[in-house]
This record gives structure tokens, C-alpha cells and sequence, in this order.
């Protein structure tokens, strides 16, 4: 089919690699502890900051401004950042690899600081699968925002009826999906994997021949 998307497009975390923002201060503030800290500080708007090109030294300045301890906190939190990573999602890197294997371009889009990305192949190694990242914190652009999927298609000459982006968030997809581009949004491995086959992107299984009934062991028999 002409028409099969060739590229496929992955925002990181929550897709590729998990993220906690609790991990890297786990040792000494609960949960409930830095939730207290996060909605105090504004943290969800420093994180974006940082994600829209700010570096961690504004970052933290940003939070002392408000409190002392505020900047302590995040300055800490950023120097334990892989400690946020949770490692790879499940059943994403068999998913990666069989794209891979059947000679789908694979790149990535992400709201990430430029600062701490390098840690995200680490955590997840099936990230260093893909030929490239767009980093909102390098670009300047952050998802939603349509500039930052223009400068995706531009930089990779990618046509968008035949580019496919997953995405955990909503708006990121809607988004996406206003520039025709294929949008998915992430909610798992399998779901994934049905929705890839749907467009023709990875091979369905192919099921039991039509008057055969599978063995206990899985294999055939008439």
C-alpha cells in the first residue's frame, strides 16, 4: 500500500522511558512531602521552563527567588535527575526494534530540558534506536505549540499524511494531528501495537489456518 505511513514519530517520556519526579529526592521528602513542595514551588511550571529552553541555573534561580529552600530543592532535584528515570515502558522496546527491522524511520519529538536528555538513553537504550530527537529545550519550542511538528516535518523532510507521532498527551496529539499528521495517543504497548498494525506499520499475527485449532503449546494441529 502506497499510502502506509514510513515514519514513525515517539515522544520519550511516559512512551519510551518512565518518569517520576519524585526519584530524585525519594531519600529524604515522602510523596505527600514533595507534593506539598511541588504545588508550593510552581514545580509543573518550572519543569516546563526548563523543557522550553531554560537552563537548570535559571531554573533554580527562578524557584529561590520565591524561597531559598524552594531553590535548594530543585537545584538537588536536578542533580539526581536520572534518579527520576524509571526505566524503559513496557513492551516499547520489542516495538522499536520490530520497527526498526522492518526499515521504518524512527525519530523522536520531546519536551525535555537540554540538559538532562542525555540521561534519557540511558534509562531507556531502545531510545539510541532512533535516528534522531527534536528537544523542545534545544529548540526553544515545546509541544503543543505547532512551530515545534513545522520544524519536525521541515528538518526531516517528512511527509505528514505518512508520518504517524504517538504521544501520552491529548493536546500534544490534537496538535500534531491539525498539521495531518497521524496522531496516536499513548496509552500502552498493546494498544499501540493494535494501532500500528491497523495502519499497516508493523504485520498483524497471522492467526490459525481456517479449520486448524491450536495445540496447548501453541502450535496448530489440525
Amino acid at each position: 500500500m502506497s499510502d502506509v505511513p514510513t515514519t514513525v514519530v515517539f515522544d520519550l517520556g511516559q512512551v519510551l522511558v518512565g518518569w517520576d519526579q519524585t526519584g530524585p529526592l525519594s531519600d529524604e521528602m515522602s510523596r505527600a512531602e514533595w507534593e506539598e513542595f511541588a504545588a508550593a514551588a510552581d514545580f509543573a511550571s518550572l519543569n516546563v521552563s526548563a523543557d522550553n529552553g531554560a537552563t537548570v541555573a535559571e531554573v533554580v534561580d527562578r524557584a529561590a527567588r520565591v524561597d531559598p529552600r524552594h531553590g535548594e530543592i530543585v537545584a538537588r532535584y536536578y542533580e539526581r535527575f536520572e534518579h527520576s528515570l524509571t526505566g524503559p515502558i513496557p513492551g516499547m522496546a520489542d516495538i522499536v526494534a520490530e520497527l526498526k527491522g522492518a526499515g521504518v524511520r524512527l525519530l523522536g519529538l520531546s519536551n525535555w530540558s537540554a540538559e538532562t536528555i542525555h540521561h534519557a538513553p540511558v534509562a531507556a537504550p531502545a531510545i539510541s534506536e532512533l535516528e534522531d530527537i527534536v528537544v523542545s529545550g534545544r529548540e526553544k519550542l515545546i509541544k503543543p505549540d505547532p512551530a515545534i511538528f513545522e520544524l519536525l516535518l521541515s528538518r526531516f523532510d517528512l511527509d505528514p499524511s505518512r508520518t504517524v507521532f504517538v504521544d501520552d498527551l491529548e493536546a500534544n496529539v490534537a496538535a500534531a494531528r491539525r498539521l495531518g499528521i497521524i496522531g496516536i495517543v499513548f496509552t500502552g504497548a498493546d494498544d499501540l501495537r493494535t494501532e500500528l498494525e491497523s495502519l499497516g506499520v508493523l504485520d498483524a499475527p497471522s492467526g490459525p489456518v481456517a479449520g486448524e485449532r491450536t495445540a496447548p503449546g501453541g502450535s496448530p494441529r489440525r
